[in-house]
């Protein structure tokens, strides 16, 4: 669906964006998308997870740097090197998770790192507090900006995070998930600062996961997918389930390839687990040969119970069955003697240890099979890392190799194998191919198939929806910490998944 790019009254945009292009290592993350902010009127940016939303916020923003296209303001060109540089155009950002510090004023807070000097080139604390007065009276924050951040409760430190993007002379002003830690009152409230504005001619880009708040606030819509831009045009002109198809419009291929598997008895049953702030009431079954997707919008808790599960976390609630035995699983070193093992979605923080050669990476969790009597047997280490990744078709010099030096893809590689080789029953695979390229896609998702085959029990995290329609024998969407539907055979669509993690309408077709 593609509409005309300017509103009907013909506003020229603050702010563009055409044509830019930003790749990083092994992802193309923005591929020639345009985008046009203007005065007075709510942009919404919407994409599922990995669209290139985050990527786009950080180039207006000066974070990143585009390889490819031009920034207009105005009609003319600009650059900005640098985050100073976009909020001195007049581009402001209202993050997710802004970065304040509790034992700073809320003063302090709104003007740190730009902060009224005197002549001799003090700060000028008494201005500081009159300007910050202004920006709170502005946005209907009754807050005394001599308050200790720490003295506040998380909605009104959300409107400090909001005045400090508005301390500077802002032309535009990027929402990222503003709503996400607000109540209903509180989204009210948002609702309302976001009319001022609005009427104060700034042009809004609001990025959300949920529909009934783009209907509510957006003038305008753009949506991204895979990085590329697919349309734009009136909110008052499109559908709900039209922008969805948009979102979602990509078919399984052949990178997704699912082997019939013959689906066993239970060996997994979680019961009511419960988490005080990640998530509640999480209760599911998992099936030997089964690949069961779990799909969910950022924040939706999904890596949370599975970080649960392998005992990274405790539950506060709840209780799983492996096979017969009743446990909650402690500690990681439980989870690994029960046959449970976790690949994490951040392999380089907590997957991989760069530094260490990939033999020593494989082997690490099995020290007990390849030592004797204390001692490491570097031949067993060689054989079981070289068993392994064989089977995972690594593509490496040598097994002596930094793992720190190899690619996306084979370091995920290196990651699968060396929980493979502790001979687990049940693996959980949190975001498996995130940033690997195609080709790595097809031998992870071909071995997980495979493992499937041999009676492994598969969890795979997921936020591309192919991937999770093209692998998954059922797959579980989670919306907000709980389960928000279960579906299998002809209700597993990209439509029902995707309005089962917004919360919209009712899905289409039978659920599991």
């Amino acid at each position: 669906m593609q509409a005309d790019p300017r509103p009907q009254d013909g506003a020229t945009p603050v702010l563009s964006l055409r044509g830019i292009v930003k790749t990083f290592p092994g992802v193309r993350a923005l591929g020639g998308v345009r985008l046009d902010l203007f005065p007075g009127q709510v942009t919404a940016l919407i994409g599922e997870n990995g669209a290139g939303k985050s990527t786009i916020v950080k180039v207006l923003t000066g974070i990143h740097q585009p390889d490819e296209g031009e920034i207009l303001m105005d009609g003319q060109p600009v650059h900005f090197p640098t985050a100073q540089a976009a909020g001195h155009a007049g581009v402001t950002a209202i993050h997710q998770e802004t970065v304040l510090f509790d034992d700073m004023t809320v003063a302090e807070n709104i003007f740190i790192g730009h902060a009224p000097r005197t002549r001799w080139g003090l700060i000028d604390r008494r201005a500081m507090r009159e300007r910050a007065r202004a920006i709170l009276h502005g946005i209907g924050a009754d807050l005394n900006p001599a308050t200790r951040l720490r003295d506040l409760g998380i909605a009104s430190k959300h409107l400090v995070a909001i005045a400090r993007a508005l301390s500077i002379d802002a032309r535009v002003v990027i929402m990222d998930e503003p709503t996400a830690a607000l109540s209903h009152k509180e989204i009210a409230e948002l609702y309302g600062l976001v009319e001022k504005l609005k009427a104060q001619g700034k042009a809004i880009l609001f990025i959300s996961h949920k529909f009934d708040e783009i209907f509510r606030i957006a003038d305008r819509w753009t949506v991204f997918r895979d990085g590329q831009f697919v349309g734009e045009g009136a909110m008052a002109d499109v559908t709900e389930g039209q922008l969805v198809q948009m979102m979602v419009g990509r078919s399984v291929d052949q990178i997704y390839p699912k082997r019939p598997a013959r689906i066993g008895e239970p060996v997994l049953t979680v019961a009511g687990y419960c988490h005080p702030t990640e998530f509640s009431d999480i209760t599911f079954t998992l099936r030997r040969g089964e690949i069961l997707g779990f799909y969910g919008l950022i924040g939706a808790g999904r890596s949370e119970v599975m970080q649960a599960l392998f005992g990274i976390t405790r539950p506060s609630k709840g209780a799983c069955r492996i096979d017969d035995g009743i446990r909650v699983i402690r500690s990681t070193a439980q989870a690994v003697e029960a046959g449970i093992v976790y690949v994490p979605e951040d392999r380089g923080r907590q997957g991989a240890v760069k530094g260490l050669p990939i033999f020593q990476n494989v082997t690490l969790p099995s020290l007990s099979r390849t030592g004797r009597h204390g001692f490491l047997r570097l031949a067993e280490e060689f054989k079981l890392a070289r068993e392994y990744t064989r089977r995972l078709d690594l593509r490496a010099a040598s097994l002596d190799q930094d793992v720190g030096l190899l690619s996306g893809g084979n370091q995920q590689k290196v990651v699968i194998a060396k929980w493979l080789a502790t001979k687990p029953r049940i693996i959980i695979l949190d975001e498996p191919t995130k940033g690997i390229d195609i080709g790595s896609k097809a031998a992870v998702h071909d071995f997980m198939s495979e493992l499937a085959a041999e009676g492994l029990a598969v969890i795979m995290v997921s936020s591309e929806i192919p991937e999770v329609l093209g692998m998954s024998d059922r797959v579980i969407v989670m919306r907000e910490g709980r389960i928000a539907a279960e579906f299998e055979g002809e209700a597993m669509t990209p439509e029902n998944l995707v309005r089962a993690a917004a919360g919209i309408g009712q899905p289409q077709g039978k659920a599991a």
